[in-house]
């Protein structure tokens, strides 16, 4: 048993993401993900589950933050991602565009390469990245009802943007690929919400799927897994995920996609980051319905070949039994071993 508690080495969770072969056990990537008001309610009693390991190493950085791109106009820095408006006229696009900065000059990568080399000595799998791709970095620049609007009305405007952050992330990529190597690219888009998808799937074909492409074929060519994070119900795209080069999705979010039909469909042309339901079954359930739950996803997502990680949903928050923090994570590092 005490194997079980020692993180993974970096091959045995790359060959568990390429689904060449399963670990010992289920590989934990971000199940240690104390969200909202956690800390704050249990403290230090949050400790006894230092036993438990962190299977991935991460580095996430800002390659895009308005707040330090020196533009000429000014904004309101304190609203919501919702109603930000960075772009509040598309006439600015050109200065945003233009002041965009370089890798190289970005001390975030110079911290980057200090913090990747220490990870390489631990044999740990590393991801590199940070949040917002194509649908939530415009979100966040333009405003949600400003972004909807857009696609319908300013569909040159969106694909100039889209062109110009495809370029900029690209730049990074391949900055980070010659500098720190890393096993995975971690970013995200909400594309869903409760129910379906956020636009409809002719929307995301035409201004996000291209711009999805171009980031997995460098990816794929680099051998660079990409780990997509997306929440809410996704299934429409899913097989336009897996033709963009999507390795790995997450969360599959409980309540809004149906976890058996998508892991028999899917689950031998994508790996997946398995997201135990916070928002319920965690917070709700006792401690026998922790782990039931728990051996589900592992029955249903987790295969011979491997292609199955297992994280605490969007983190888990205030309001969460303890009890069934400690029944999760150790259901997880136990069950199958």
């Amino acid at each position: 048993m005490k194997n079980i508690f020692q993180p993974l080495t970096r091959k045995q969770v790359a060959d568990v993401v390429e689904r060449k072969s399963a670990a010992p056990r289920v590989p934990l990537i971000h199940a240690k993900d104390w969200g909202e008001g956690l800390a704050g309610q249990y403290g230090d009693k949050l400790n006894r589950f230092d036993k438990y390991p962190e299977d991935a190493a991460q580095i996430m950085i800002k390659p895009v933050n308005a707040e330090t791109m020196n533009l000429s106009w000014s904004w309101n820095k304190n609203a919501a991602h919702d109603s930000r408006i960075v772009i509040d006229d598309w006439a600015k696009l050109d200065e945003f565009i233009e002041k965009l900065p370089s890798p190289e000059s970005d001390p975030q990568m110079e911290l980057t390469i200090e913090k990747a080399e220490k990870f390489k000595q631990n044999d740990q799998y590393l991801l590199f990245g940070w949040w917002r791709l194509f649908f939530e970095r415009p979100w966040d620049l333009r405003g949600m009802e400003n972004l909807m609007v857009d696609y319908y009305t300013e569909p040159e405007n969106v694909h100039k943007l889209h062109s110009a952050l495809l370029e900029h992330f690209l730049k990074y990529l391949d900055f980070a690929e010659k500098e720190i190597h890393p096993d995975g690219f971690w970013t995200s888009d909400d594309l869903g919400h409760q129910t379906s998808l956020m636009m409809s799937p002719d929307i995301f074909r035409e201004f996000i799927k291209p711009y999805y492409k171009k980031i997995g074929s460098f990816l794929k060519k680099k051998n660079i897994h990409w780990w997509l994070h997306s929440c809410g119900n996704n299934t429409e795209i899913m097989s336009d995920l897996v033709e963009t080069d999507v390795t790995i999705f997450h969360p599959v979010q409980k309540g809004t996609m149906d976890e058996i039909k998508i892991a028999k469909e899917f689950g031998d042309k994508l790996s997946f980051l398995v997201g135990f339901d916070v928002q319920h079954t965690i917070q709700e359930a006792d401690e026998k319905g922790v782990r039931e739950e728990v051996r589900f996803l592992i029955d249903n997502f987790n295969r011979p070949d491997g292609g199955m990680c297992l994280a605490a949903g969007n983190g888990i928050i205030a309001g969460t039994p303890i009890e069934n923090i400690e029944a999760f994570l150790n259901e997880a590092v136990t069950y199958r071993t």
